[in-house]
This record gives C-alpha cells, structure tokens and sequence, in this order.
C-alpha cells in the first residue's frame, strides 16, 4: 500500500502544481523521473521489459525517458507534428476561411452553436470507426475540425473539448480493447462487439451528446468565455473555392485507403498527411501560375507548424509518458489490482469496484489501454468465483478504461488537443468531466439492463 500512497501523493502534487501555473511539460517529466527514482530505492524494476536495464537506476530513468522521445517524438509525435504542419499551411494559404465561408452558407440557419458542437461530436464519433488511436483521432480532428467549429461560434474550450473525447467510447468492433474483452468473456468477437456492446455505446454516445450541449453552455455562460463566430460576409477570401476540399483531404484519405474501399491499398496516416500536403502543394503550385519560389515559400508555414508542435504538444506527450512508467513502474497499478482482487461483493457491487478502479487508473496514467489490459485479467476468475458472466463485469470496464482516459489531464488525446489548442488540459477536462461521468452512468446502466448478469 506504500506505492499507492506515493502514486497518490505525487498526483496530487502534479495537478496543484500546474493548476498552479507551472508549466506542465516540466512538471509532469519532473515527477515522472522523481518516481522512477524511487521505484529503483524501494527495489522495485524500472524499465518495462523490452527496455534493457543500463545497471544503474539513474541511468535507467534517464534511458526511460531517452526510450520515450524516440517512441513517442519518432511515432506519434511525428504524426502530431505532420498534422498541425499540414493545419498551418491550410490556414496560411487561404483553405481554412474557404472552408467557413462555403459550410457557413448551408448551417447559416442552425442559430445555437450548441447544436452545432452535438452535430461536431456525433460526426467526430463515426470518425472513430476509421481512426482507432485516441490521440491521433483528436489530433487530427484538431487539424480539420476545429478551425470550422470556432469560427462558426463554438468556444474554444468547448471546440477542443469534443476534438478530445469521440474515442472515450469504442465504437470499432475490430479495436485491440473489444478483440481482447471479447476473448475474456468467451463470446465470438461478432455477438460480444455487434449484439452486446454496440448498443450500450449508442445509447452512452447519445447521452454524452446531449450532455455536451447543456454544460458547454452552462460553462460559456457561466464564465463568459468569449465566442470567435466569424462574420462571414466581412472575411477576406482570396483561394479559390475549391480549396474547401484541402483541409479533409487527410480525413477522405483515411476512408479511402484502409485497405477495404480500395481492396489491397492500405497506408497509414503519416503517408496520408504527407500525401495531403504534397497535394496542397501542387495545387498552390498551379494555382500560383506555377511560381515555384511563393509555393516553397508557402510549405514554410507547414515546417514552423510542426516546430511549435513539437515544443507545445510532443514533449508534453513525452514527459506525460515517463509519469505513466514511474506510476506503473513503482507498483501503484500492482496494488489497485490487488485490492479488486481482495474484494468480497456481490455481482452489481464488483462491477462497481472494478469499474471504479479502472477509472482511477486510467486517469492517474493517462491511459485507456494499460488499467483495462491489467485489470481485465482479473474479471474471468472473479466471475468464475461468483457465477457470474464475464461480460457483465468486463463491459463497464472496457468503457471505463476509454471513459478514464478522456476526464485525465496527462492522457496523450488531452495533452494533445489542448496543447494545438492553446488552452490549459485542465479546461479541456472541466469540459469532459459531466458529458464523461453522464456516459459511465448510462454504460452501467445500459450493462445491467442488457447484459445477463449470472453465467
């Protein structure tokens, strides 16, 4: 219990501190290094196992966080960078204001922003069938999405808030999470993903939804938070109207080649973005009258969008990773697992426990994957114990664990979203925080009204 105390205790100090203003790249690194420093004193491992120990356990946290600038900068930081450098040069060639001058037309009759930000949520959800990581869904979203969704009169806050949180329940039948939990509760992956979990997802979606419109709005009116809704018929547009394609070019890209539309033609989303931007570029180019010289001129503007991105969004990522390993590291998740495996309680109340427990480790680490990976092991032996259907617990635990992941200041999708946002991970999360709790209630409910609870 001596590691879930000091997990405890520097979590609480790593949020004062950046309520405080610190800055949280520094902090989060600061405290991450400072756990794995002690996880190396209490005699505990440091690196993961596919790290190779240095024999020092200095220089072990020193090689965790050299381990995570090359995973992290090198992949999904690259694809963080890729995408706001192709943001930044659709913004500095016109494309973006096309884009809100053309869809202003069609939603000028929508009065309510608010209803404008459930319609951004519900398409950003379907994007989650394409996009299975959190964070690149939310980065690309960034990168796409938000713009339109400011300048038609969403709040900032309110605008990242939803680019941060589609993926906070899995729709994907063929997620690594659903494949994993379908194996536990020994159910095909069709009936568990399509019959079983499916509709507790839309009916959870369609809460969140409608949650999301009453607290934005309670929270812009509460704290006036200033609208940016763009006067259409005073903005400068100087791109041609076709431009308004450009900035979905890497959401059209994901649908068209995911290896099923276009039978054998699969390509990741770094290849996507670099395609989309060396499309923009030949189009700049001929729409230039091909002046070679503006055209490259032009690209600076994507090169200094993946500089600030670096700075801003990917050493924030890097340093939220290390306080994850430290927290893993020094036995704080070892020990939440202990005490749901030590748990004496009937059917509903487990469920309760261990969905409670998978929350509080996705938020402390920040992750969706690693608490419900960890605790999802236990579910088939508890419910073995106590004739119950392994479904029936493990179905709130697969949600929770995304659910976690969205309301948690260190999680890659929110560090991410609120760093291209300029804005502060603990507003992005306020934000969440009611629509995410409304959906963990209705998962709850919707598991005990629609999965059978004896085996």
């Amino acid at each position: 219990m001596l590691e879930l105390l000091i997990g405890l205790i520097v979590t609480v100090a790593v949020g004062y501190f950046i309520v405080k203003g610190y800055k949280p790249a520094g902090v989060l690194l600061t405290a991450g290094i400072a756990l794995l420093l002690l996880t190396g004193m209490l005699g505990h491992t440091i690196l993961p196992s596919k790290i190779a120990s240095t024999g020092n356990m200095v220089t072990d946290s020193l090689e965790y966080v050299k381990y995570m600038l090359q995973y992290r900068g090198g992949g999904l930081g690259m694809q963080i960078m890729l995408l706001c450098g192709f943001a930044s040069y659709m913004t500095h060639i016109g494309a973006n204001n096309v884009v809100v001058k053309q869809f202003s037309k069609p939603l000028s009759f929508i009065k309510s922003p608010y209803v404008l930000l459930v319609a951004a949520y519900i398409v950003a959800c379907l994007m989650s069938l394409a996009v299975s990581s959190a964070t690149g869904l939310g980065v690309l979203l960034m990168a796409t999405l938000f713009p339109m969704m400011t300048a038609m009169g969403i709040s900032r806050p309110a605008a990242v808030a939803v680019c941060a949180s589609p993926a906070a329940i899995i729709l994907s039948p063929t997620s690594g999470d659903v494949v994993i939990a379908a194996e536990k509760s020994g159910l095909a992956l069709d009936v568990f993903a399509v019959q079983t979990v499916l509709p507790v997802s839309i009916c959870a979606i369609i809460v969140m939804a409608a949650a999301a419109f009453f607290w934005n709005k309670y929270l812009d009116q509460k704290e006036n938070t200033p609208m940016e809704r763009v006067d259409v018929s005073e903005m400068k547009v100087d791109a041609p109207a076709f431009y308004c394609l450009l900035p979905f070019l890497p959401i059209i890209g994901v649908f068209l080649f995911n290896g099923r539309t276009i039978p054998g033609l699969s390509l990741d989303i770094y290849t996507i973005v670099v395609g989309s931007i060396f499309i923009g570029a030949v189009i700049n180019f001929i729409t230039q009258r091909f002046n070679g010289k503006k055209t490259l001129e032009d690209l600076e503007s994507c090169y200094q969008g993946m500089a600030d991105a670096f700075k801003g969004v990917v050493m924030l990522l890097v340093a939220a990773g290390v306080f994850a390993q430290g927290l893993m590291s020094i036995g704080a998740i070892d020990n939440l697992l202990h005490l749901a495996d030590s748990a004496g309680a009937g059917g509903v109340a487990l469920m309760l426990i261990l969905t409670g427990l998978t929350v509080a480790a996705a938020i402390a680490t920040g992750s969706g994957n690693a608490p419900f990976y960890a605790f999802v092991e236990l579910a088939p032996s508890l419910a073995a114990k106590m004739g119950l259907n392994p479904a029936f617990l493990i179905i709130p635990m697969l949600q929770a664990s995304n659910l976690g992941r969205t309301i948690s200041p260190v999680s890659g999708v929110i560090v991410a979203t609120s760093g291209m946002g300029n804005i502060s991970p603990f507003e992005v999360v306020k934000r969440t925080s009611v629509p995410v709790i409304a959906g963990l209630i209705t998962v709850i409910i919707g598991t005990m009204i629609l999965v059978p609870m004896s085996a």
